[in-house]
């Protein structure tokens, strides 16, 4: 096995990652291709998904900016033009917004989600990192996702407006996250305390208030009282899966000691480790190892295959927490991580992690990268952990 935790290895291995995806994946006539069989062909050139689109711009940018070659600034900025060129609605309620979809180079699903705005954030902070965008351009996409979908009175962001500008009733915690993750990112990017402030809101309404000491919820009304049913059938969604997912339990965990870098405060820490360990004492396969993607209310799994963010977001909670409290145990469960990907879901023949296995570590799909993916989570859980050496 690989010594995992070692810098050596961590470049290593998103070398590996970004050189499966480079030679079939820049379309000269803009952007980038989506989808990605295992051996990297693309098997799909006219779709693409505003969650790939900015995911892109983050890989490309971050790759830049950690040192894995200066064409990727060149990338970067591709990847923004697709942005404004091809996503950014130009005419009706919408205008000003970003759409979910293109087929064709045209707009395919016109709705506006938060998750899919917080993720243009995500990617203009980046830009702005490599003076790609300015801060004004960055703080206008913030301000409309404010104007769009914030409501104070809950400290939260609503979820989905219809191509026509009609606001769902459906709240979610999902595109929540990666908005304080987002303003995490604009606030490094700018030192501009708005987006911290945010950030810490985010963290306080989804860590504390709707969930106390227990694990973080998915779903929930138009009031923000909990939806307990919504996709009680489709456990596997894509983004809005029923049940507590331990993905996310950890992810917030990463969330809320990013934060205590920045806001240093003891209960980010603290709330930390309780996410951390619900997701690990509920989430690991104590039979087949690795970490599964949701359980029930009391602990039971409701779906047990092996997805490969689930897994990279959860080795990055785990070398946090080690790193900042220096517990052993910690350390432990990032190898354990890591050996069971080593052997289930990194693809060492053709590169890059496989999107999702069996609970026994079984393939299920020969698409290693569809709609969404493009190894965002693997990569940047490498890159945190070089953080914080």
């Amino acid at each position: 096995m690989p010594q995992f935790d070692s810098p050596d290895f961590l470049r290593q291995h998103i070398d590996s990652i970004l050189a499966f995806y480079a030679p079939n994946s820049l379309d000269a006539a803009g952007g980038f291709y989506h989808y990605f069989l295992d051996d990297g062909s693309v098997y799909n050139t006219h779709h693409r998904h505003l969650v790939s689109a900015t995911r892109w711009l983050v890989n490309a940018a971050a790759a830049y900016h950690y040192g894995h070659g200066d064409h990727y600034r060149d990338w970067a900025a591709h990847a923004l033009a697709e942005l404004h060129n091809g996503f950014l609605i130009r005419s009706g309620d919408n205008a000003g917004d970003y759409a979910w979809t293109m087929d064709y180079r045209q707009i395919e699903d016109g709705r506006v989600m938060a998750y899919g705005q917080g993720f243009v954030l995500l990617a203009m902070s980046w830009a702005h990192r490599l003076g790609l965008c300015s801060h004004e351009e960055l703080k206008r996409v913030f301000v409309r996702i404010n104007t769009r979908f914030y409501e104070a009175k809950y400290g939260a962001y609503s979820d989905e407006r219809s191509d026509t500008g009609t606001l769902s009733d459906y709240r979610g915690q999902n595109a929540n996250m990666h908005l304080c993750e987002a303003c995490l990112a604009a606030f490094e990017a700018t030192v501009d305390r708005d987006y911290l402030e945010r950030a810490i809101e985010l963290a306080e309404t989804f860590a504390f208030r709707l969930s106390s000491d227990g694990p973080i919820w998915e779903h929930y009304h138009h009031d923000w009282t909990p939806d307990w049913d919504y996709n009680r059938d489709n456990p596997g969604d894509i983004f809005k899966p029923w049940g507590v997912q331990t993905g996310h339990q950890t992810e917030w965990a990463k969330l809320l000691l990013i934060l205590d870098e920045h806001d240093p405060d003891p209960r980010w820490l603290a709330r930390a480790q309780t996410l951390h360990a619900h997701a690990w004492s509920c989430g690991w396969d104590a039979q087949h190892g690795g970490l599964i993607y949701g359980y029930d209310l009391v602990g039971q799994p409701c779906d047990r295959d092996k997805y490969f963010w689930v897994q990279a977001e959860s080795f990055a909670s785990a070398w946090r927490l080690y790193r900042r409290t220096g517990e052993a145990h910690y350390l432990a469960q990032y190898h354990a991580i890591w050996e069971w990907s080593w052997e289930h879901l990194v693809d060492h023949k053709w590169g890059a992690w496989y999107r999702i296995v069996a609970a026994n570590g079984n393939k299920r799909e020969r698409t290693k990268s569809p709609a969404g993916k493009v190894d965002y989570h693997t990569m940047g859980a490498c890159w945190d952990v070089l953080r914080n050496p």
